[in-house]
């Protein structure tokens, strides 16, 4: 297995190195709006789930290929809950002695009440914990780094008035460096999934405050330079971080557009790949993704109201 990915363009950290310390949809939260499907593994349990020193070694590996000016952030995300790494702190610390680039953690914030936890943070630069609806609980934490909470608005779930002042209400409680608005662009993880209307996400924004600020896209560039078959290489940015059809034409631009189409076409025949559409775009997803709900399932619409951060 690989750990590390990319680098590939974040909305908020521009070039991101990714490492996934943890394996495909192993969580503890199970969001609706996950762009990678329903968690497979729920568990609340910390361990190490591969051994440190594979994924220092593939992370060393991959910073010495990148020349300076080809990574702006080392990012521990991937396909799961990064906080649920037990060697965690180990991890960040280890990466930050053999760079100098910043490492943020992105998560679902869930764990941020052990003491553990937040002492093993406190060597990231930056640590980026959803909070997309405060009826449960919130978080406390002592970290120094630059804290940017994300809000994820859904349409109909966490945009109208009576959520969005108790999440205005919790912010000014936690008092994050930044506060980033963000809505769906991939397909999630339940059909009936929708971003919010222009009328909701002014609302969020005149509720929410001046601190808070809408993240729009960013159109980066995607690494698929490292020494894998086509298809392969493919496959593990998108097992991660689906893309459109036309960010694949355009990361691998200097090939044919039929040989990518071929490598594509292949994949889906395989089982391996398979392809979704999502807002007028047609995007690649890795077929350890199951299809969304139908809208009309009543199992999946029951999911509505369960955990929804990560």
């Amino acid at each position: 297995m690989s750990f590390v990915y990319g680098p590939v363009p974040s909305r908020r950290l521009g070039q991101s190195l990714g490492i996934d310390p943890i394996p495909s949809k192993t969580c503890n939260y199970n969001c609706v709006y996950c762009q990678l499907g329903r968690t497979r593994l729920l568990t609340n349990e910390r361990k190490d789930f591969f051994p440190p020193e594979c994924i220092l070694a593939e992370v060393e590996s991959s910073l010495t290929a990148h020349k300076s000016g080809d990574i702006d952030c080392v990012t521990f995300v991937g396909q799961g809950e990064p906080l649920l790494c037990h060697s965690l702190g180990v991890l960040i610390r280890r990466v930050k002695a053999v760079s100098d680039l910043p490492v943020a953690v992105i998560t679902n914030g869930s764990l941020l009440w052990q003491p553990e936890v937040q002492q093993e943070l406190q060597a990231a630069d930056i640590v980026m914990p959803s909070l997309d609806c405060v009826d449960e609980s919130t978080f406390r934490t002592q970290f120094r780094g630059r804290l940017w909470v994300e809000v994820m608005l859904l349409q109909g779930v966490n945009d109208g008035e009576p959520a969005l002042f108790r999440l205005r209400d919790a912010l000014a409680f936690l008092r994050p460096d930044q506060v980033h608005l963000n809505v769906p662009i991939r397909p999630p993880a339940e059909s009936w999934v929708e971003p919010p209307d222009e009328e909701g996400l002014m609302r969020a924004v005149a509720i929410l405050g001046e601190a808070a600020t809408v993240v729009a896209p960013y159109e980066g560039s995607f690494d698929l330079s490292r020494n894998l078959p086509l298809g392969e290489a493919i496959l593990e940015v998108i097992q991660r971080h689906p893309m459109r059809q036309e960010e694949v034409l355009r990361t691998l631009s200097d090939l044919p557009s039929s040989v990518v189409e071929t490598a594509l076409a292949e994949l889906e025949a395989e089982g391996r790949a398979r392809r979704v559409e999502f807002r007028g775009h047609v995007f690649w997803r890795h077929t350890t993704v199951p299809p969304a709900d139908n809208p009309d399932d009543t199992e999946g619409q029951s999911r509505r109201g369960r955990a929804m951060s990560s």
